[in-house]
C-alpha cells in the first residue's frame, strides 16, 4: 500500500477522534482500511508459505495451511 494512502488513513483517524467524520469520509476510511488489511493478510500469507521449520535433529519442513475440521 502506498505511503500516501496510509497517511490518509491516519489523518481520517485523527479527524474522527477530534471532530467526527462525514458519511463520505467514513466510507473512504472503511475502503482504505479494507485495502490495508487485505494487503497485510496477503503479505503475511506469503511469508508463512515461504517459512521452513528446522528441527533439532536437522530435518526440516515447510509450513502448511491447516484444513478445517468441519
Amino acid at each position: 500500500m502506498e505511503q500516501k494512502k496510509i497517511a490518509r488513513i491516519n489523518a481520517l483517524s485523527k479527524k474522527a477522534k477530534a471532530e467526527g467524520l462525514t458519511t463520505e469520509e467514513q466510507a473512504e476510511q472503511k475502503a482504505l482500511r479494507d485495502e490495508y488489511i487485505a494487503g497485510f493478510r496477503a503479505n503475511l500469507k506469503s511469508q508463512l508459505e515461504n517459512t521452513v521449520v528446522i528441527n533439532p535433529d536437522g530435518t526440516s519442513y515447510k509450513l502448511r495451511q491447516k484444513k478445517d475440521s468441519e
